[in-house]
This record gives C-alpha cells, structure tokens and sequence, in this order.
C-alpha cells in the first residue's frame, strides 16, 4: 500500500505546511512527475499591495493586502477574500491552494484564489471599510475579472463588501460587470439559494455517508459544532432528514439535551439574541470541549480549523465526521481516526456546496438570467452526491482515506487537465 505518513509538520500552526503534507501523500500515489508536481504545488502569482486610506479623523492609514493565484489550470482562479488582523501570506497560499482542490473535487471549471487584508474591521467604520474596498479592489483591476479572478465573501467580509467591490470594478471598466464577484446581495445578481448553500453540502455529504456506512438518518444521532450560518443549516437540514440533533455550541458555550434539540427553535433563539445561543434553556450547558467527544453517531465540526487534535482524538466516539469548517482537523490527528475507523467526509468535498452555489451565481451572471431556488438546490445537491461517490470510489480504489482520496480525485483532476493543454 502507497499510503504512508508524512514527515512532522515543524510549524503545527503553518497552514500552506499542513495543506502540502497531505498534498504529498496524494501525489505519491497518483505517481505525479516532477513537472507537474512543481507546477501545482506552486502558487501561480502571489500579489502584495499597500492599500493607502483616509479614516474617519482624517489620517491616512496603510493596510497590507494580499491576493494569491494557486491555480487557474482548470478555469479563471475563484476564491474569497478575509479582513482580519491576524492574516497572513502562507495561511492565504494554503487557502488559495485548497480552493484549487475544492473547486476540481465537486468538478467546476475553476482554479483556486485567496485574498485577505491585515485590518480589524470590526473596529473600523462603515465608510472606512467602504473606502478600504474600493482601494483595495482599484489596487487589483488588473488581476480581478469574470474570466481571470473572481473573489468572494470570507471571514470579515459579505455581500455588502462584496457590492462594493463589484461597483468599483464596473466603474473602472465603464460598465456593468456582475460576473467579477460572488455572493452578491439577490438585487445585484446574487444567487438564491447561496446563504444555505454550505449548510446544504454538509447535509448532502452527510446523508451520503451514512448510506454507505448503512446508517438510518431516523435511528441516528449528532453533535453539531459551530452554529454559525454552516452549522445552523446543516443541523436543521439534517434534522429534517431524521437525525436527531443532541448538541450543538457556539462562541457563548455548549448545549446538550438527551431529547433532542429542536433545531428551528434555537435558530429562532439565536436571531433574536444577537446571533448567540447564551441563556438558551431548552438545553444543558456543558463544557464545550465535552461536545466533540460525546457519545454520538455524527460529529460535524462546523467552527474553526483544529478542534481535533491529538489532545482529544482518542476520546471521540463518533462514527462518521463530516467537515463543514475549514481545517477543523491537526494533521497529528488524521493517523489516529484512521486507525480508529471513523470515515471523515473531509472539508475540501463536505464544504464545496458554498463554492458549487457561488458558481452557479457566475453561470446565472454571465447568462443574464435567474434560476430558481428549486433549480439551484437540486443541481447542487446533484454535483455534491456525485463528487462524494468520486471520493468514495477512490478511496477504495487506493485503499486510502477519504482526505487522501479527495486530494487524489482533485489533484488527478488538474494533472490531466495540464497535460491535455500542453504543459510548460
């Protein structure tokens, strides 16, 4: 058997190191030569701009502002952009990177893009953020386009920012161009079906899952991570599938009921209590570090990257996990759930429902006609079933796990593609 463990990650906490551990555990079996192996593993551009803009009182401030191109083998580059203080270039390379395989998993004719700006947006303006947008998005005119790159909302960002950005780039060109961007606000060409589409991939990848592993949806049970936008549909539509949500958390603590949660309660609860579960009482509070390891069939860790790690992979008594967050698992603690048994439905397929529905939101854009959400939802759970099985059939096929097998299918995917259009 090919698979084998990677050399020890030095820097845990690098993301573009862990994202190429398990990239190298791919290309081994897949037998990649050198050249194809440099050129994807190898960002195609890597963009630093210095973003000069006037704040509120006055003074001119300067932001740093990255965007990297992994890839655009596959199509136009297509990935999201973060405002966070904390941003940095190898965590947006490894972000870029794993949209390239995001996107070529679930099959869209996309490479992968990452953008970000070292700023806290949640201590600036309206109008600074505003004019941090239209600077930074004036600063990339010649890298952004509906045939070259094409951003999209991510941590710190939305619809909001991202009709800015669209404005800007029309007013650039002297027209229209809805196509730049996606997840748009619905007036401007967003996607019905769009806010949910992440949730719904989840559901989908989960429903997938536990019919392989010939688990009743009815008769069975799951924690739910993280009750952010991703968390708190894919717990609803899940419940609406039989499953019988026990736990769920978020940044104000975690709530257990033996019974069962009723999922469109504590929605409701969460949006009339400032988008939080705290003082929820239809639930026991418990430790939020308990959650991930009670006793369920389910486990979708829909929060932050690296809640399993080595500290509690051995506790975990789930069955199935299903990745609705980016990165929610260490690389340290991959080697342990495989030797447990425990199938993961990884997050570069249970997750792509976002990138899938924002594609569509493209398609619609460059049509210049609008689907309905009944379309949008169908067609996406389609693409979604039909990647799991691609995944599935691969891990068998290398006898691997369902990560590796992901990064085979993707990987595979943008290697032939290279060759078919000539290589270097």
């Amino acid at each position: 058997m090919l698979y084998k463990e990677p050399a020890p990650i030095k820097d845990r906490e690098n993301p573009f190191e862990s994202m190429m551990s398990r990239f190298n555990i791919a290309a081994e079996v897949l037998g990649l030569d050198d050249e194809t192996y440099n050129v994807l593993k190898s960002p195609t551009r890597q963009v630093i701009v210095n973003v000069p803009v006037t704040m509120d009182d006055g003074k001119v401030r300067v932001f740093e502002g990255f965007r990297v191109i992994h890839s655009n083998i596959l199509g136009p580059s297509k990935g999201g952009i973060r405002y966070a203080p904390d941003v940095f270039l190898d965590e947006v390379k490894a972000l870029a990177a794993w949209m390239t395989w995001k996107c070529a998993v679930v099959d869209i004719p996309y490479g992968g893009a990452k953008g970000g700006i070292v700023c806290d947006p949640y201590s600036m303006s309206s109008g600074e953020i505003e004019r941090l947008t239209r600077a930074y998005t004036s600063s990339l005119i010649d890298i952004f386009g509906p045939d070259q790159d094409i951003p999209a909302p991510d941590m710190g960002t939305g619809p909001r920012e991202m009709a800015w950005l669209m404005d800007e780039y029309s007013k650039l060109k002297g027209s229209t161009v809805h196509g730049v961007v996606t997840g748009k606000p619905l007036v401007l060409g967003g996607s019905l079906g769009r806010v949910e589409a992440t949730g719904r991939g989840v559901m989908v990848s989960a429903m997938a899952a536990m019919a392989k592993l010939k688990m009743n949806p009815a008769q069975s049970t799951a924690v739910v991570q993280g009750f952010g936008n991703v968390g708190a549909w894919a717990a609803k539509l899940m419940a609406e599938r039989g499953v019988k949500i026990l736990g769920i958390s978020d940044v104000s603590g975690a709530y257990w009921n033996d019974n069962g949660i009723n999922i469109e309660e504590a929605i409701a609860y969460k949006n009339d209590h400032n988008g939080r579960l705290e003082g929820y009482k239809e639930a026991e509070k418990i430790n939020p570090d308990e959650l991930l390891t009670m006793n369920v069939d389910v486990l979708v860790p829909a929060a932050v990257e690296d809640v399993i790690t080595i500290k509690n992979v051995d506790k975990i008594k789930a069955k199935l996990i299903v990745e609705g967050a980016n990165g929610p698992t260490s690389y340290k603690a991959d080697n342990i759930i495989n030797e447990k048994g425990i199938m993961v439905v990884p997050d570069i397929l249970a997750n792509s429902g976002g990138v899938t529905v924002s594609y569509f939101e493209w398609v619609q854009n460059r049509m210049g006609f609008k689907w309905t959400l009944n379309r949008v939802n169908e067609r996406a759970e389609r693409i979604m079933k039909e990647s799991f099985e691609r995944v599935y059939a691969a891990s068998k096929k290398y006898n691997v796990p369902m990560r590796i097998a992901a990064y085979i299918v993707a990987i595979d995917k943008v290697a032939m593609t290279y060759k078919y259009r000539g290589g270097f």
